[in-house]
């Protein structure tokens, strides 16, 4: 009997991806695909932690050289994340803008690095109650060592040069170790400053001015010349149309692959609940994920706000 149950469920699932296959190829592709050969305004979400993300910068890839693109909207909700990371990002959306117009319209937040995309555009728009800003750079790691003395713990280590592997994990940080890791967090620093300097139209003075790791709203960021405009998307397609974007062009949304309906049913979660399902074990490691969840520390220099980009005390 439990076999055969087991073949009805197989059976089950496989008729319910054959649909999905069906209606993909009936729609003219997965989600984000159809439509991309006729002319239209793309529009492409950068959305939590920034990280050097190799689909994200296929897709930007992909949006310069299509000819059916004729303006972009970036959509962003970030916190920041890694300057390595939005760094690739920004060198992408301005070699987009070499092409074609590109716009930002940003939603709840675009900070330290989310901001850095931001002004890779050629225009910015956000709420008025967005927040904008944290420009600057920093570095984290974790120091055990007192832990580790308590429960009696002592790590040797032998290297070949003081300044070998520091800061780690088991050892107070030396001051010229400390010394090292702002020499770096500061030469980053000047080169996001220079971004913003030469993005904005500032001098150095009033770049350094709003450089001090500040976050503003929206409506204080117009003031302060962070941002150009307020408004949705709605004000960024009318500013796409300023640029000699056509009046009938739609705005498609061009999604990551696994986000489409076929992609989807096969992601990790969706395995999971087949697993499920099924009554096999899960794969430990991705339990461990859904357990954990964000990590806490990112590594390298980090360009951000707050890790999980919820705002202390945000509604």
């Amino acid at each position: 009997m439990r076999r055969k149950l087991t073949f009805w469920r197989v059976l089950t699932l496989c008729l319910v991806a054959l649909g999905l296959v069906v209606l993909s190829v009936m729609s003219g592709g997965p989600d984000g695909y159809s439509g991309r050969s006729t002319p239209h305004i793309a529009k492409v979400r950068i959305e939590g932690t920034i990280l050097e993300d190799e689909e994200l910068l296929k897709r930007l890839r992909e949006v310069e050289e299509s000819d059916a693109v004729k303006g972009v909207i970036l959509t962003i909700d970030s916190p920041g994340g890694t300057t390595a990371g939005g760094e690739a990002i920004y060198e992408a959306v301005r070699r987009v803008a070499a092409k074609k117009p590109v716009v930002s319209q940003v939603g709840t937040l675009a900070a330290s690095a989310g901001y850095m995309i931001a002004i890779a555009s050629d225009h910015v728009v956000a709420r008025q109650s967005s927040i904008i800003g944290s420009i600057g750079v920093l570095f984290q790691y974790p120091d055990v060592s007192q832990l580790l003395t308590k429960i009696g713990v002592k790590v040797e280590t032998i290297k070949s040069s003081p300044l070998k592997a520091e800061p780690n994990f088991f050892n107070p940080a030396s001051d010229e170790a400390k010394a090292m890791i702002h020499r770096m967090i500061i030469d980053s620093y000047d080169w996001f400053v220079g971004l913003v300097q030469e993005r904005r139209n500032f001098n150095r003075e009033q770049t350094l001015a709003l450089a001090d790791g500040s976050v503003f709203t929206g409506r204080q960021a117009v003031a302060n010349k962070l941002v150009d405009e307020l408004g949705g998307e709605d004000t960024a397609v009318a500013w796409l149309k300023t640029k000699g974007v056509a009046d009938n062009l739609k705005v498609l949304e061009w999604k990551p692959a696994e986000k489409s309906s076929l992609g989807m049913f096969f992601s990790r979660s969706a395995l999971k609940m087949i697993a499920q399902y099924l009554g096999i074990p899960q794969e430990s490691a991705g339990v461990l994920e859904e357990v954990t969840g964000k990590r806490i520390f990112l590594d390298g220099l980090v360009s951000v706000w707050h890790v999980d980009g919820k705002p202390v005390g945000g509604q």
